[in-house]
């Protein structure tokens, strides 16, 4: 199994264009925090009885197996995407109730948006996307991210 940083490392390694990492350093936390959204509209059905948003729901059940990766990684990441989780349901929730618009359709149009910026990138890059390796490397994005916003000396 490979550690934190072999994973960084290896991402690292398509990402290395000026350009591609600014478009990553926007749209993968983008796509993330969509991805939230989008799991924050899914009915909860017999786990909740009203409408009204609550800590119960499917972005942070998802959060549960996520969490479990990145602890196997590093306790330090996995603490950073718990904030960040949080951080993402909080500004959803609030979106959901200041806009007239489905949260479901900013989410679907902003998780759409990021992505074709993200290809664009890679295409600037020259490197193909490295989850079409590894499909963990979807995990691994908003890892490098934080690594590289907040914990790279």
């Amino acid at each position: 199994m490979k550690n934190l940083d072999q994973w960084l490392k290896e991402y690292g390694t398509s990402h290395q264009n000026k350009t591609n990492k600014l478009i990553h350093y926007f749209c993968v936390p983008l796509i993330y925090f969509s991805i939230v959204g989008m799991l924050l509209c899914i009915p909860l059905g017999f786990l909740k009885e009203s409408g009204e948003p609550s800590i119960i729901n499917w972005a942070s059940l998802a959060l549960i197996p996520i969490l479990y990766f990145y602890a196997r990684l590093s306790l330090k990441m996995a603490v950073a995407i718990l904030l960040f989780s949080v951080f993402c349901i909080f500004i959803n929730i609030q979106l959901s109730s200041l806009f007239s618009i489905a949260l479901w359709k900013i989410s679907v149009f902003l998780f759409v948006i990021a992505w074709i910026f993200q290809f664009y990138g890679h295409k600037i890059e020259g490197q193909k996307p490295s989850f079409l390796e590894d499909i963990q490397f979807l995990l691994i994005g908003p890892a490098w991210i934080i690594n590289a916003l907040f914990f790279k000396k």
